[in-house]
Protein backbone atom coordinates (compact mmCIF):
# COMPACT_ATOMS: atom_id res chain seq x y z
CA UNK A 1 0.00 0.00 0.00
CA UNK A 2 1.41 3.26 -0.72
CA UNK A 3 2.10 6.26 1.54
CA UNK A 4 1.47 9.52 0.51
CA UNK A 5 3.19 13.14 1.98
CA UNK A 6 3.42 16.54 0.82
CA UNK A 7 6.92 17.94 -0.30
CA UNK A 8 7.37 21.27 -0.49
CA UNK A 9 11.01 22.65 -1.28
CA UNK A 10 12.75 25.46 -2.86
CA UNK A 11 15.69 24.83 -5.75
CA UNK A 12 18.96 26.33 -5.95
CA UNK A 13 22.05 26.33 -8.18
CA UNK A 14 25.27 26.68 -6.70
CA UNK A 15 29.17 26.74 -7.75
CA UNK A 16 31.27 24.15 -6.39
CA UNK A 17 33.02 26.23 -4.30
CA UNK A 18 30.10 27.49 -2.70
CA UNK A 19 30.09 28.61 1.19
CA UNK A 20 26.54 27.90 2.82
CA UNK A 21 25.72 30.24 4.79
CA UNK A 22 25.08 30.00 8.65
CA UNK A 23 21.39 29.42 9.71
CA UNK A 24 22.07 29.03 14.10
CA UNK A 25 19.77 31.84 14.73
CA UNK A 26 16.69 30.44 12.59
CA UNK A 27 16.20 28.20 15.22
CA UNK A 28 13.49 28.43 17.89
CA UNK A 29 13.96 28.77 21.70
CA UNK A 30 14.37 25.38 22.34
CA UNK A 31 15.05 23.95 19.47
CA UNK A 32 18.35 23.05 18.09
CA UNK A 33 20.56 21.99 14.63
CA UNK A 34 21.22 18.90 13.49
CA UNK A 35 23.91 17.60 10.70
CA UNK A 36 24.15 14.65 8.79
CA UNK A 37 25.89 13.43 5.75
CA UNK A 38 24.52 10.88 3.78
CA UNK A 39 24.42 8.81 0.53
CA UNK A 40 21.81 8.41 -2.02
CA UNK A 41 21.40 6.23 -5.04
CA UNK A 42 18.67 6.99 -7.09
CA UNK A 43 17.53 5.05 -10.31
CA UNK A 44 15.26 7.07 -12.28
CA UNK A 45 12.18 5.42 -14.63
CA UNK A 46 10.62 6.90 -17.48
CA UNK A 47 9.66 6.36 -21.22
CA UNK A 48 11.23 6.86 -24.36
CA UNK A 49 9.70 10.12 -24.72
CA UNK A 50 9.81 11.12 -21.19
CA UNK A 51 6.63 11.85 -20.78
CA UNK A 52 6.97 12.05 -17.30
CA UNK A 53 9.64 14.44 -17.05
CA UNK A 54 7.91 16.41 -19.39
CA UNK A 55 4.97 16.25 -17.36
CA UNK A 56 6.59 17.48 -14.11
CA UNK A 57 6.58 13.67 -12.62
CA UNK A 58 9.66 11.79 -11.15
CA UNK A 59 9.63 8.38 -10.13
CA UNK A 60 12.75 6.54 -8.81
CA UNK A 61 13.68 3.56 -7.02
CA UNK A 62 16.12 5.13 -4.31
CA UNK A 63 18.88 3.01 -2.06
CA UNK A 64 21.57 4.55 0.04
CA UNK A 65 21.44 5.59 3.52
CA UNK A 66 17.61 7.21 3.73
CA UNK A 67 14.35 7.30 2.01
CA UNK A 68 15.20 3.81 0.50
CA UNK A 69 12.43 2.60 -1.76
CA UNK A 70 9.95 3.31 -4.89
CA UNK A 71 8.74 7.12 -4.85
CA UNK A 72 6.65 8.58 -7.62
CA UNK A 73 6.02 12.67 -7.16
CA UNK A 74 3.60 14.32 -8.84
CA UNK A 75 2.74 17.72 -8.88
CA UNK A 76 0.64 19.52 -6.03
CA UNK A 77 0.04 23.16 -6.95
CA UNK A 78 3.45 25.03 -5.49
CA UNK A 79 3.98 21.88 -3.50
CA UNK A 80 4.52 18.14 -4.97
CA UNK A 81 2.80 14.74 -4.01
CA UNK A 82 5.24 12.43 -2.79
CA UNK A 83 3.60 8.39 -3.27
CA UNK A 84 6.02 6.03 -1.78
CA UNK A 85 6.43 1.81 -1.44
CA UNK A 86 8.70 0.15 -0.19
CA UNK A 87 11.53 -1.53 -1.68
CA UNK A 88 10.89 -4.57 -4.16
CA UNK A 89 12.98 -7.42 -5.04
CA UNK A 90 13.87 -6.96 -8.96
CA UNK A 91 13.71 -3.60 -10.75
CA UNK A 92 10.74 -4.04 -12.64
CA UNK A 93 8.39 -0.80 -11.45
CA UNK A 94 5.64 -1.69 -8.89
CA UNK A 95 2.00 -2.29 -10.47
CA UNK A 96 0.36 0.07 -8.59
CA UNK A 97 2.60 3.14 -9.90
CA UNK A 98 2.66 1.95 -13.29
CA UNK A 99 -1.77 2.22 -12.72
CA UNK A 100 -1.11 5.98 -11.38
CA UNK A 101 1.30 7.07 -14.43
CA UNK A 102 -0.74 5.13 -17.25
CA UNK A 103 -2.60 8.49 -18.32
CA UNK A 104 1.01 10.04 -18.99
CA UNK A 105 2.67 7.03 -20.62
CA UNK A 106 -0.22 5.78 -21.89
CA UNK A 107 0.60 2.03 -23.28
CA UNK A 108 4.32 3.55 -23.61
CA UNK A 109 6.82 1.37 -21.17
CA UNK A 110 8.73 2.63 -18.19
CA UNK A 111 12.55 1.97 -18.44
CA UNK A 112 15.40 3.13 -16.23
CA UNK A 113 16.79 6.37 -18.00
CA UNK A 114 19.42 7.37 -15.69
CA UNK A 115 21.20 6.82 -12.02
CA UNK A 116 21.62 10.03 -10.04
CA UNK A 117 24.57 9.44 -6.89
CA UNK A 118 24.21 12.11 -4.17
CA UNK A 119 26.59 12.38 -1.07
CA UNK A 120 23.71 15.35 0.98
CA UNK A 121 24.91 17.08 3.72
CA UNK A 122 21.94 18.11 5.56
CA UNK A 123 21.19 21.02 7.93
CA UNK A 124 17.96 20.44 9.82
CA UNK A 125 16.33 22.74 11.95
CA UNK A 126 14.65 21.09 14.74
CA UNK A 127 12.09 22.67 17.16
CA UNK A 128 11.42 22.00 20.93
CA UNK A 129 9.43 18.78 20.72
CA UNK A 130 12.09 17.17 18.08
CA UNK A 131 9.95 18.02 14.70
CA UNK A 132 11.93 18.77 11.86
CA UNK A 133 11.26 23.02 11.24
CA UNK A 134 12.93 23.02 7.93
CA UNK A 135 16.18 20.61 5.86
CA UNK A 136 18.52 22.28 3.67
CA UNK A 137 20.41 20.17 2.03
CA UNK A 138 23.92 20.45 0.17
CA UNK A 139 23.81 18.29 -2.71
CA UNK A 140 26.95 17.32 -4.33
CA UNK A 141 25.51 15.23 -7.75
CA UNK A 142 27.00 13.00 -10.08
CA UNK A 143 24.51 12.07 -12.93
CA UNK A 144 24.53 9.45 -15.40
CA UNK A 145 22.12 8.87 -17.91
CA UNK A 146 22.10 5.76 -20.14
CA UNK A 147 21.50 5.62 -24.08
CA UNK A 148 23.59 4.49 -26.65
CA UNK A 149 26.38 5.76 -24.52
CA UNK A 150 26.53 6.64 -21.19
CA UNK A 151 26.74 10.35 -20.69
CA UNK A 152 28.18 11.67 -17.31
CA UNK A 153 27.46 15.25 -15.89
CA UNK A 154 28.06 16.52 -12.23
CA UNK A 155 26.95 19.76 -10.24
CA UNK A 156 25.71 21.11 -6.67
CA UNK A 157 22.86 22.56 -5.86
CA UNK A 158 20.78 23.16 -2.35
CA UNK A 159 17.18 22.00 -1.49
CA UNK A 160 15.00 24.05 1.03
CA UNK A 161 12.49 21.27 1.83
CA UNK A 162 9.98 22.52 4.70
CA UNK A 163 9.07 20.48 7.18
CA UNK A 164 6.72 22.21 9.79
CA UNK A 165 8.10 25.89 9.15
CA UNK A 166 5.80 28.07 6.81
CA UNK A 167 6.37 29.83 3.50
CA UNK A 168 7.98 33.13 4.98
CA UNK A 169 10.89 30.60 6.46
CA UNK A 170 11.09 29.41 3.75
CA UNK A 171 11.44 32.81 2.02
CA UNK A 172 13.86 34.16 4.86
CA UNK A 173 16.13 30.85 4.16
CA UNK A 174 16.28 31.65 0.02
CA UNK A 175 17.04 35.06 0.32
CA UNK A 176 20.23 34.26 3.03
CA UNK A 177 21.40 31.66 0.16
CA UNK A 178 20.66 33.82 -2.99
CA UNK A 179 22.80 36.52 -0.88
CA UNK A 180 25.43 34.30 -0.76
CA UNK A 181 25.80 33.66 -4.25
CA UNK A 182 23.03 30.47 -5.02
CA UNK A 183 20.76 31.21 -7.54
CA UNK A 184 17.07 29.86 -8.35
CA UNK A 185 17.46 26.43 -9.82
CA UNK A 186 16.89 26.33 -13.97
CA UNK A 187 15.30 22.96 -13.82
CA UNK A 188 12.45 21.56 -11.46
CA UNK A 189 13.98 18.47 -10.98
CA UNK A 190 17.31 16.72 -10.68
CA UNK A 191 16.49 14.19 -13.04
CA UNK A 192 15.28 17.15 -15.62
CA UNK A 193 18.69 18.42 -14.92
CA UNK A 194 20.11 15.13 -15.60
CA UNK A 195 18.58 14.67 -19.02
CA UNK A 196 18.72 18.73 -20.27
CA UNK A 197 22.48 18.41 -19.78
CA UNK A 198 22.72 15.27 -21.89
CA UNK A 199 20.82 17.10 -24.62
CA UNK A 200 18.21 15.50 -23.85
CA UNK A 201 14.54 17.65 -25.07
CA UNK A 202 12.37 17.62 -22.04
CA UNK A 203 10.91 20.71 -22.51
CA UNK A 204 6.81 20.73 -21.90
CA UNK A 205 5.49 23.71 -23.69
CA UNK A 206 6.86 25.16 -27.02
CA UNK A 207 8.54 28.44 -27.88
CA UNK A 208 7.33 30.47 -30.70
CA UNK A 209 9.03 33.59 -32.33
CA UNK A 210 5.83 36.18 -31.34
CA UNK A 211 5.18 36.88 -28.50
CA UNK A 212 1.06 36.65 -28.83
CA UNK A 213 1.72 33.33 -31.00
CA UNK A 214 3.44 32.69 -27.45
CA UNK A 215 0.73 33.49 -25.02
CA UNK A 216 -1.90 31.44 -26.64
CA UNK A 217 0.48 28.33 -26.95
CA UNK A 218 1.88 28.82 -22.77
CA UNK A 219 -2.17 28.64 -22.37
CA UNK A 220 -3.08 25.99 -24.26
CA UNK A 221 0.21 24.59 -22.29
CA UNK A 222 -1.61 25.61 -18.96
CA UNK A 223 -4.67 23.68 -19.61
CA UNK A 224 -2.94 20.20 -20.85
CA UNK A 225 -0.83 20.29 -17.43
CA UNK A 226 -3.90 20.73 -15.58
CA UNK A 227 -5.86 17.58 -17.29
CA UNK A 228 -2.56 15.55 -16.71
CA UNK A 229 -2.50 16.80 -13.37
CA UNK A 230 -6.21 15.41 -13.25
CA UNK A 231 -5.50 12.22 -14.37
CA UNK A 232 -2.93 12.01 -12.18
CA UNK A 233 -5.36 12.76 -9.09
CA UNK A 234 -8.14 10.61 -10.37
CA UNK A 235 -6.02 7.40 -10.49
CA UNK A 236 -4.88 7.98 -7.23
CA UNK A 237 -8.77 7.94 -5.34
CA UNK A 238 -8.70 11.82 -5.48
CA UNK A 239 -11.49 14.28 -7.25
CA UNK A 240 -10.57 16.82 -9.68
CA UNK A 241 -13.61 16.60 -12.05
CA UNK A 242 -14.59 20.40 -11.82
CA UNK A 243 -10.55 21.87 -12.43
CA UNK A 244 -10.50 18.73 -15.53
CA UNK A 245 -13.58 20.28 -16.81
CA UNK A 246 -13.00 23.76 -16.51
CA UNK A 247 -9.44 22.91 -18.65
CA UNK A 248 -11.44 20.69 -21.41
CA UNK A 249 -13.27 24.07 -21.54
CA UNK A 250 -10.65 26.71 -21.78
CA UNK A 251 -9.24 24.43 -24.94
CA UNK A 252 -11.97 24.14 -26.49
CA UNK A 253 -12.51 27.47 -26.40
CA UNK A 254 -9.35 28.37 -27.73
CA UNK A 255 -10.14 26.36 -30.67
CA UNK A 256 -13.65 27.98 -31.41
CA UNK A 257 -12.34 31.51 -30.69
CA UNK A 258 -8.97 31.24 -32.47
CA UNK A 259 -9.91 28.33 -34.95
CA UNK A 260 -8.73 30.16 -37.82
CA UNK A 261 -5.40 30.32 -36.76
CA UNK A 262 -4.92 26.58 -36.39
CA UNK A 263 -5.06 23.28 -38.92
CA UNK A 264 -8.95 23.06 -38.99
CA UNK A 265 -8.75 18.86 -39.37
CA UNK A 266 -6.94 18.58 -36.31
CA UNK A 267 -9.15 21.65 -34.54
CA UNK A 268 -12.30 20.09 -35.46
CA UNK A 269 -11.01 16.67 -34.31
CA UNK A 270 -9.51 17.78 -31.02
CA UNK A 271 -12.49 20.33 -30.47
CA UNK A 272 -15.63 16.55 -30.69
CA UNK A 273 -13.20 14.64 -28.35
CA UNK A 274 -12.45 17.51 -25.98
CA UNK A 275 -16.58 17.71 -26.01
CA UNK A 276 -16.68 14.03 -24.86
CA UNK A 277 -14.63 13.38 -21.89
CA UNK A 278 -16.01 17.45 -20.90
CA UNK A 279 -19.24 15.18 -21.26
CA UNK A 280 -17.77 12.91 -19.12
CA UNK A 281 -16.89 15.10 -16.12
CA UNK A 282 -19.61 17.05 -16.38
CA UNK A 283 -22.05 14.34 -15.62
CA UNK A 284 -20.07 13.92 -12.34
CA UNK A 285 -19.94 17.45 -11.50
CA UNK A 286 -23.64 18.75 -12.30
CA UNK A 287 -24.77 16.17 -9.54
CA UNK A 288 -22.05 17.20 -6.96
CA UNK A 289 -23.35 20.78 -7.81
CA UNK A 290 -26.91 19.71 -7.03
CA UNK A 291 -25.98 17.34 -4.08
CA UNK A 292 -24.28 20.69 -2.43
CA UNK A 293 -27.43 22.84 -4.13
CA UNK A 294 -29.86 20.75 -2.40
CA UNK A 295 -28.57 20.17 1.18
CA UNK A 296 -28.40 23.35 1.02
CA UNK A 297 -31.74 24.88 0.39
CA UNK A 298 -33.00 22.36 2.81
CA UNK A 299 -31.15 23.16 5.44
CA UNK A 300 -32.91 26.74 4.91
CA UNK A 301 -36.06 25.39 5.58
CA UNK A 302 -37.95 25.84 8.50
CA UNK A 303 -38.52 22.05 9.94
CA UNK A 304 -42.02 21.72 9.73
CA UNK A 305 -41.98 21.94 6.14
CA UNK A 306 -40.35 19.18 5.31
CA UNK A 307 -42.23 16.32 4.92
CA UNK A 308 -40.55 12.76 4.88
CA UNK A 309 -37.50 11.33 3.75
CA UNK A 310 -36.62 14.57 1.16
CA UNK A 311 -32.71 14.94 1.89
CA UNK A 312 -32.18 11.25 2.09
CA UNK A 313 -34.04 10.47 -1.02
CA UNK A 314 -32.39 13.43 -2.72
CA UNK A 315 -29.29 12.24 -1.57
CA UNK A 316 -29.38 9.11 -2.56
CA UNK A 317 -30.63 9.34 -5.85
CA UNK A 318 -27.60 12.35 -6.57
CA UNK A 319 -24.87 10.03 -4.96
CA UNK A 320 -26.02 6.85 -6.55
CA UNK A 321 -25.79 8.92 -9.88
CA UNK A 322 -22.62 10.48 -9.12
CA UNK A 323 -21.09 7.30 -8.21
CA UNK A 324 -22.52 5.82 -11.93
CA UNK A 325 -20.92 8.64 -13.66
CA UNK A 326 -17.76 8.31 -12.15
CA UNK A 327 -17.21 4.96 -12.67
CA UNK A 328 -17.85 5.98 -16.40
CA UNK A 329 -15.09 8.20 -16.15
CA UNK A 330 -12.32 5.69 -15.18
CA UNK A 331 -12.95 3.13 -17.45
CA UNK A 332 -12.94 6.11 -20.47
CA UNK A 333 -10.06 7.26 -18.68
CA UNK A 334 -8.26 3.84 -19.57
CA UNK A 335 -9.60 3.21 -23.20
CA UNK A 336 -8.10 4.00 -26.33
CA UNK A 337 -10.06 6.95 -27.18
CA UNK A 338 -8.94 8.61 -24.13
CA UNK A 339 -5.27 8.12 -24.55
CA UNK A 340 -5.42 9.19 -28.10
CA UNK A 341 -7.27 12.44 -27.26
CA UNK A 342 -3.83 12.85 -24.46
CA UNK A 343 -1.43 11.89 -27.78
CA UNK A 344 -3.58 14.64 -29.69
CA UNK A 345 -2.90 17.66 -26.87
CA UNK A 346 0.27 16.24 -26.10
CA UNK A 347 1.11 16.52 -30.45
CA UNK A 348 -0.16 20.50 -30.21
CA UNK A 349 3.12 20.97 -27.71
CA UNK A 350 5.84 18.96 -29.26
CA UNK A 351 4.38 20.82 -32.88
CA UNK A 352 1.62 23.51 -32.62
CA UNK A 353 -0.93 23.66 -35.64
CA UNK A 354 -0.79 26.99 -36.57
CA UNK A 355 -2.35 27.77 -39.69
CA UNK A 356 -0.92 31.28 -40.33
CA UNK A 357 2.53 32.54 -39.11
CA UNK A 358 3.36 35.22 -37.56
CA UNK A 359 0.29 35.51 -34.87
CA UNK A 360 0.47 39.31 -34.02
CA UNK A 361 -1.78 41.03 -31.57
CA UNK A 362 -3.87 42.76 -33.58
CA UNK A 363 -5.54 39.33 -35.44
CA UNK A 364 -5.88 37.90 -31.75
CA UNK A 365 -7.83 41.19 -30.92
CA UNK A 366 -10.19 40.89 -33.96
CA UNK A 367 -10.79 37.32 -32.39
CA UNK A 368 -11.48 37.75 -29.52
CA UNK A 369 -13.65 41.04 -29.93
CA UNK A 370 -15.71 38.87 -32.40
CA UNK A 371 -15.98 36.09 -29.84
CA UNK A 372 -17.40 39.35 -27.37
CA UNK A 373 -19.84 40.46 -29.97
CA UNK A 374 -21.62 36.95 -29.75
CA UNK A 375 -22.04 37.07 -26.61
CA UNK A 376 -24.53 40.11 -26.96
CA UNK A 377 -25.54 39.01 -29.90
CA UNK A 378 -26.83 35.36 -27.85
CA UNK A 379 -27.86 37.51 -24.27
CA UNK A 380 -30.29 39.78 -26.92
CA UNK A 381 -32.01 36.76 -28.50
CA UNK A 382 -32.42 35.06 -25.34
CA UNK A 383 -33.74 37.97 -23.07
CA UNK A 384 -36.12 38.37 -25.99
CA UNK A 385 -37.40 34.30 -25.72
CA UNK A 386 -38.89 32.54 -22.92
CA UNK A 387 -36.60 29.71 -24.16
CA UNK A 388 -34.27 28.59 -21.37
CA UNK A 389 -31.77 26.62 -23.99
CA UNK A 390 -31.23 30.16 -25.52
CA UNK A 391 -30.05 31.63 -21.94
CA UNK A 392 -27.52 28.41 -21.69
CA UNK A 393 -26.13 29.38 -25.35
CA UNK A 394 -25.39 32.64 -24.40
CA UNK A 395 -23.64 31.33 -21.14
CA UNK A 396 -21.63 29.53 -23.42
CA UNK A 397 -21.01 32.26 -25.23
CA UNK A 398 -19.90 34.12 -22.62
CA UNK A 399 -17.37 31.87 -20.98
CA UNK A 400 -15.69 31.51 -24.46
CA UNK A 401 -14.97 35.18 -24.39
CA UNK A 402 -14.07 35.04 -21.03
CA UNK A 403 -11.01 32.69 -21.70
CA UNK A 404 -10.20 33.86 -24.46
CA UNK A 405 -9.75 37.31 -23.04
CA UNK A 406 -7.89 35.40 -20.31
CA UNK A 407 -5.72 33.71 -23.07
CA UNK A 408 -4.35 36.91 -24.49
CA UNK A 409 -3.85 38.59 -21.64
CA UNK A 410 -7.34 40.84 -21.95
CA UNK A 411 -8.31 43.40 -19.40
CA UNK A 412 -9.00 41.92 -15.97
CA UNK A 413 -11.83 44.08 -15.63
CA UNK A 414 -13.39 41.99 -19.30
CA UNK A 415 -12.62 39.08 -17.44
CA UNK A 416 -14.18 39.74 -14.49
CA UNK A 417 -17.37 40.92 -15.85
CA UNK A 418 -17.88 38.08 -18.30
CA UNK A 419 -17.13 35.75 -15.67
CA UNK A 420 -20.47 37.83 -13.73
CA UNK A 421 -22.21 37.05 -17.12
CA UNK A 422 -21.30 33.53 -16.67
CA UNK A 423 -22.31 32.61 -13.42
CA UNK A 424 -25.57 34.43 -13.29
CA UNK A 425 -26.27 32.20 -16.38
CA UNK A 426 -24.84 29.51 -14.73
CA UNK A 427 -27.00 29.75 -11.45
CA UNK A 428 -30.42 29.99 -13.93
CA UNK A 429 -29.19 26.41 -15.50
CA UNK A 430 -28.94 24.89 -12.07
CA UNK A 431 -32.00 25.96 -11.13
CA UNK A 432 -33.74 24.81 -14.48
CA UNK A 433 -32.03 21.48 -13.88
CA UNK A 434 -32.67 21.10 -10.47
CA UNK A 435 -36.42 21.87 -11.27
CA UNK A 436 -36.54 18.80 -13.94
CA UNK A 437 -35.17 16.20 -11.25
CA UNK A 438 -37.67 18.02 -8.40
CA UNK A 439 -40.52 17.32 -10.38
CA UNK A 440 -39.70 13.45 -11.36
CA UNK A 441 -39.21 12.69 -7.95
CA UNK A 442 -42.20 14.75 -6.43
CA UNK A 443 -44.24 12.85 -8.79
CA UNK A 444 -42.57 9.70 -7.72
CA UNK A 445 -43.76 10.59 -3.95
CA UNK A 446 -47.00 11.89 -4.27
CA UNK A 447 -47.98 7.51 -5.41
CA UNK A 448 -45.71 6.25 -3.08
CA UNK A 449 -47.06 5.30 0.39
CA UNK A 450 -46.09 7.45 3.40
CA UNK A 451 -44.94 10.19 1.06
CA UNK A 452 -45.74 13.39 0.02
CA UNK A 453 -44.79 15.34 -2.92
CA UNK A 454 -45.42 19.06 -1.17
CA UNK A 455 -41.72 19.92 -0.02
CA UNK A 456 -40.26 18.88 -3.60
CA UNK A 457 -43.09 21.37 -4.66
CA UNK A 458 -42.49 24.00 -2.19
CA UNK A 459 -38.12 23.79 -3.37
CA UNK A 460 -39.39 23.39 -7.33
CA UNK A 461 -41.60 26.62 -6.28
CA UNK A 462 -38.03 28.40 -5.38
CA UNK A 463 -36.02 27.18 -7.99
CA UNK A 464 -38.69 29.04 -10.51
CA UNK A 465 -38.16 31.95 -8.89
CA UNK A 466 -34.20 31.88 -8.70
CA UNK A 467 -34.32 31.13 -12.46
CA UNK A 468 -36.63 34.42 -12.96
CA UNK A 469 -34.24 36.22 -10.58
CA UNK A 470 -31.45 35.05 -12.40
CA UNK A 471 -32.89 36.21 -15.99
CA UNK A 472 -33.43 39.51 -14.59
CA UNK A 473 -29.61 39.85 -13.25
CA UNK A 474 -28.99 38.83 -16.81
CA UNK A 475 -30.89 42.05 -18.04
CA UNK A 476 -29.53 44.63 -15.79
CA UNK A 477 -25.78 43.32 -16.69
CA UNK A 478 -26.82 44.01 -20.51
CA UNK A 479 -27.61 47.05 -19.15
Amino acid sequence: MADEQCEREDKYDVEPGFVAPDFADLSPAGGRLEYAEINLESLYYDTDQHDLVRNHVTLRRRSGDADVGWQLKVPAGVARTEIRLPPTPGSAVPKELRDLTRGIRRDRPLRPVAILDTTRRATRIIDENGDPIVEIADDSVRATVMGAAALISEWREIEVELGTGDEHLLSRIGKRLRRAGAEPATSGSKIARALALADVDVAAAPRTDTGAERRLLDYIAEQHAAIMQGDLTHRRGGDAVHATRVATRRLRSVLRVFGDLFDPDLGGTLDGELAWLGSLLGAVRDRQVQRGRFAREIGELPGELVLGPVSAHLEQHLLTEELRHRRALLRAMNGARYFALLDNLTGWLDAPPVAKSPVGPKTLVRLVGRAERKVRTRLDAALASSDDTLLHRARKAAKRARYALEATGGPKRCIKRYKQLQGILGEHQDSVDAMLLLRALGAAAGTTAGENGFTYGLLYGREETNARDSRGAAAKWKS
